[in-house]
């Protein structure tokens, strides 16, 4: 499958494991059943199938495995300047590691342009004093800096400078699946149509199905409504890979690791066994 994804082109002194949980499709399947089940009612028979792995990842979406990362490195100014100084009327989201922030870059170049004016990028800055928060860049760059596909967010670019940890993403304007779904005061029914459900579940099973079917599988284990993002014609991508790990390889047949994911979306045969 290429060099990519076996060598790390950053390395701010982690260690990558080669463990990890695999969960099974039944399980993928039960998430896509719930989901469009969550605001719509019984499904009417069938369901949502993934394709079986095959050594061509192309046949989930016309994905690749990049030769070599094509990531843009910035300095910390660069980023800075990019959102007025980390301007907290920037901050898009906010979580137990960071915060993400809304930024303008050129669209050519991808470099820092004047505030407001260029393309869109949204700027994850992680909390350099967290272990967790390290190790969750080096993954997002050891994975998404090599992996492409229609249905997982793209990285940029990132920042490793004096302990600050950034990493730079395509924005994704209509927001989480998890807030069009659940945001206080809004109905989903008004938002989402049964088409639009069915098109984002879809989006995202073949997201999913290009890492499952790679030569050197991929476990994204933290697969949620808060982890797909949409763009302007909801077109999702899944996004977030902190917590991912590679699957099976070799003779073995399965891993074991420590479970790790979202109560309400893990399998719960990996809850129970931790395979």
């Amino acid at each position: 499958m290429g060099n990519c994804l076996r060598s790390q082109s950053v390395d701010p002194n982690t260690n990558r494991s080669r463990t990890a949980a695999t969960p099974s499709t039944p399980a993928v399947l039960l998430f896509f059943s719930r989901f469009l089940n969550l605001f719509s009612g019984t499904l009417n028979g069938g369901g949502i199938g993934l394709s079986a792995r095959s050594s061509s990842a192309s046949q989930s979406g016309h994905g690749e495995i990049l030769a070599e990362p094509n990531l843009k490195v910035y300095s910390f100014l660069d980023l800075s300047n990019a959102t007025r100084g980390f301007s907290p009327d920037t901050i898009l989201g906010e979580g137990g590691f960071g915060s993400v922030y809304k930024g303008w870059i050129d669209e050519t170049t991808l470099a820092e342009p004047l505030f407001r004016s260029g393309m869109n990028v949204a700027i994850k800055k992680l909390n350099p004093q967290s272990q967790q928060g390290l190790q969750e860049w080096q993954s997002e760059v050891d994975f998404l800096g090599c992996l492409s596909h229609p249905n997982l967010v793209k990285l940029l670019g990132y920042c490793f400078e004096d302990q600050e940890l950034l990493l730079v993403y395509e924005f994704m304007e209509g927001g989480s699946l998890e807030n069009h779904l659940f945001r206080p005061g809004g109905s989903a029914t008004d938002t989402l149509s049964w088409d639009l459900r069915l098109k984002i579940a879809t989006d995202s099973a073949r997201g999913l199905a290009f890492l499952h079917t790679l030569d050197e599988q991929v476990i994204f284990r933290d697969f949620k409504a808060s982890n797909i993002l949409l763009d302007g014609s909801y077109n999702a991508k899944i996004s977030d890979f902190g917590i991912a790990k590679f699957g099976p390889y070799g003779e073995n047949t399965h891993v074991t690791t420590r479970v790790m994911g979202t109560p309400g979306y893990t399998a719960p045969e990996y809850i129970a066994t931790g395979e």
